[in-house]
């Protein structure tokens, strides 16, 4: 792969994110619905490459080349590793442009989802072993690390299943890494499909705050199209270009913000390698994703420049920008290379877990969420049943559909709610520990330990911040 792959790969996905946008305002039933145009610009990829033109050409000899559709592996290569390098900007970027604000602010504002996140997490845990316990090992001959998978896919996503595919295999269960890419693949399809569902339902039944019913609003704002007297600046240019172009300058600041993240988690691996983790140890951290450790670069660059830059160079608006731009990006690219051919030799064990994990975020959702967020409990949550199915990026479009403005400040709340959830779920310590605790002490055993693990948070957020009035929460 070279450096002309790579640019022409970007170059396509903005002639993608067009696309997307044309189909948008020509059809009016994806602006109902409140479709963004990386999501219908990725679906269009995703039937023009491998997973579905790609498949249907290479059954007639004369095409048998093209099984990447009308692309090649390099692009595809390309656009695949697209997510993991853009979730980490979109993290960085976080707090870059305003004061960081104290732990208890980060406390009272992100305290909810936090109780809520990990009840949901803890949750799948606890009916995957439980299905696995009761029904998939008795009828279909399960093996009962199986009980782990839907954590592993749905909260860990594509990255954590390749990931642990290794311990899969040292445990004895190879066709482990193969069930949890499949339902990893769906839960990132139904987590977008449902999500969207479920926001519409929301609008419809006033159970959102900002945005409205799709008959409220007007053509134009159905399409995405901004009327020229209420466009608003999309930044501040705090340097001459003559000097530096302002864009240049805070995509550097970015980059730096994620070297920091890359190079603390480095080292956690090394001290890893050098400590418990040496002679096939336990590993840990080779597992916990950049993007947490980016989102603390972004912190601590921020705490450096509100106390060194007197100039203020760092414009917020600029930033969200860069952010935004970066998120249209990860979900155009993570939609485009989903591989539809990922579904495992176990269709009963597949099937059962996918429902049981899509059933129990849809339902912890629906009945939990407005009962441990106070305020603004569905643009907040949404968010995290976004995460919950296998994708964070699908969580950050989520709320992007329902909070455009950030008037609710759910990003800025899920954004701090990964300072105390990634280091444990969603790829973090008990992910990757979760299918060795299970072959070490059986499933029983973690079963109550989850159990009791997901009852604390729950009543942390049923019993505590449930009961906050909403003018306590930030």
């Amino acid at each position: 792969m070279n450096a002309n792959v790579i640019g022409f790969t970007i170059l396509l996905v903005g002639i993608g994110l067009v696309l997307g946008k044309l189909i948008r305002m020509k059809f009016h039933v994806f602006s109902t619905f409140f479709l963004p145009s990386s999501v219908l610009g990725g679906f269009l990829f995703l039937l023009l490459g491998p997973s579905v033109l790609g498949q249907l050409l290479t059954r007639f000899e004369a095409t048998a080349t093209m099984t990447h559709g009308i692309f090649t592996e390099g692009i595809i290569e390309v656009m695949s590793s697209m997510p993991g390098l853009l979730i980490s900007v979109i993290f960085a970027a976080l707090f870059l442009g305003k004061k960081i604000p104290n732990i208890k602010e980060i406390w009272i504002t992100a305290g909810p989802q936090v109780s809520f996140g990990q009840t949901v997490a803890w949750g799948q845990y606890v009916f995957g072993l439980l299905v696995t316990m009761v029904l998939l090992t008795p009828v279909f001959g399960a093996n009962p690390m199986s009980g782990a998978l839907i954590e592993i896919a749905f909260e860990g996503g594509h990255g954590t299943a390749a990931g642990l595919e290794s311990t899969f295999v040292d445990l004895g269960f190879a066709e482990g890494a193969d069930l949890a890419l499949g339902l990893a693949t769906v839960g990132v399809v139904s987590g977008v499909v449902i999500g969207v569902f479920l926001i519409n339902w929301g609008v419809r039944k006033g159970k959102t705050n900002y945005l409205k019913r799709p008959e409220d609003f007007d053509e134009s704002q159905l399409r995405g199209v901004v009327d020229a007297e209420m466009r608003e600046s999309s930044g501040s240019m705090t340097v001459s270009p003559q000097s530096i172009e302002p864009l240049a300058l805070h995509l550097g600041i970015i980059g730096i913000a994620v070297v920091l993240g890359y190079g603390m988690l480095e080292l956690l691996v090394w001290i890893e390698s050098m400590t418990w983790g040496a002679n096939d140890g336990v590993q840990i951290f080779r597992y916990v994703p950049l993007f947490p450790l980016a989102m603390i670069g972004g912190v601590i660059v921020q705490l450096f420049l509100d106390k060194f830059d007197k100039h203020a160079l760092v414009d917020r608006e600029t930033i969200k920008r860069l952010q935004g731009l970066a998120l249209d990006f990860l979900v155009f690219s993570a939609i485009a290379t989903l591989s539809l051919q990922v579904i495992g030799a176990n269709i009963g064990i597949f099937l059962t877990l996918a429902l049981v994990g899509i059933t129990w975020n849809v339902l912890a959702f629906i009945w939990l969420a407005r009962r441990m967020i106070p305020k603004n409990w569905f643009e907040r949550g949404i968010g995290d049943f976004g995460q919950s199915m296998g994708m964070t990026a699908a969580g950050l479009m989520l709320i992007r559909i329902v909070d455009s403005k950030g008037d609710t400040r759910a990003l800025e709340a899920f954004g701090y709610k990964q300072l105390l959830f990634e280091p444990f779920v969603g790829g973090g310590i008990m992910t990757a520990l979760s299918v060795p605790l299970i072959a070490n002490f059986g499933p029983l055993a973690i079963f109550i330990f989850v159990l009791v693990v997901m009852l604390g948070w729950m009543t942390l957020g049923l019993f505590y911040f449930g009961k906050k009035d909403a003018s306590e929460i930030a």
